[in-house]
């Protein structure tokens, strides 16, 4: 064999092996369990979150979520303390403070922004002094940065089962739910209750809040039921394809943030926030310089 066609086949097995290593390393997360458990995980918030980000960023709800997000902190406490589902402690808890604020609101002189702002501060404030006053196995880092990579299969399916919910609930009450966002007044004379709407949609709000907070915690729960809404109300002018267009982006920034954590070795919750935001300051970078060429109406339509 001649001496060329030596070193051609030699130098093309370290292409070849250089080829495998690189794909090794590729797909070296999906080779542990914990990280194959978060991946779908995520895939199960993502897409209600996502779903009803839409409906949060149209309705100027910014501010609930945040807020009922933050309240559920007492609402675990005292369900560790009790011993009942977390779940079931944390939307009590997430329900009361919705009631809380619509009474107030309806019963004062203070604006709704205010309101929250009182009421979710107060919960919180309650939640912290439970956590530090009671000895518990609760660690306050999971409550807020939740503990993606350290939940077992039954959290992974009380998570689908969750997301499921509210799912379905969109699916059936959506449209009701679309006409109210986009015109109260009609939807009153079509015979829609306004109050019955406004709380159901908080409900179903406090129950995705709920099913992700074990998960991905308070903090990115806040990131997912805002970010991708934004991010699609930018891109779109129709309600249908913002709703495709956030669910795509939630998704994939979770998946692409939890994957870049494995090789970061950082945390996960936060790595997820940071892909959000690079790609919210690119989506608003290239729309703003769109705007300046081509002036035209950013308002939605169903």
């Amino acid at each position: 064999m001649r001496l060329s066609t030596v070193i051609s086949l030699d130098a093309h097995q370290k292409h070849i092996k250089k080829k495998g290593i690189f794909l090794d390393i590729l797909f070296e997360p999906f080779l542990f369990l914990f990280m194959r458990q978060g991946f779908l995980i995520l895939v199960a918030v993502s897409i209600p979150t996502a779903i009803l980000s839409c409906f949060i960023v149209l309705k100027g709800w910014a501010l609930i979520g945040d807020a009922i997000s933050h309240s559920v902190l007492p609402g675990v406490v005292l369900a560790y303390i009790w011993g009942f589902s977390f779940a079931l402690g944390g939307f009590l808890a997430g329900l009361a403070c919705a009631l809380l604020t619509g009474f107030l609101t309806e019963n004062s002189r203070l604006k709704e922004d205010t309101v929250m702002g009182l009421v979710f501060s107060i919960m919180f404030a309650l939640g912290i002094v439970l956590i530090s006053r009671i000895e518990t196995t609760v660690h306050l880092d999971h409550i807020l940065f939740g503990d993606l990579l350290g939940l077992s299969w039954r959290d992974v399916l009380e998570s689908f089962g969750l997301a499921s919910l509210v799912l379905v609930l969109l699916f059936m009450f959506g449209k009701n739910l679309v006409l109210y966002i986009f015109d109260s007044v009609h939807a009153s004379v079509a015979g829609l209750s306004n109050r019955l709407l406004h709380y159901g949609l908080l409900s179903i709000l406090c129950v995705t809040v709920v099913g992700a907070l074990k998960a991905v915690g308070m903090i990115l729960v806040i990131a997912m039921l805002i970010t991708p809404g934004a991010i699609s109300y930018l891109l779109t002018k129709r309600f249908q394809s913002m709703i495709v267009l956030s669910v795509a982006i939630s998704v994939g920034c979770s998946f692409l943030g939890i994957y870049l954590s494995f090789f970061l070795d950082s945390a996960p919750a936060p790595t997820i926030i940071c892909v959000f935001t690079l790609f919210f300051i690119a989506t608003f970078l290239v729309k703003s310089w769109k705007n300046k060429t081509f002036n035209g109406s950013e308002e939605v339509r169903a």
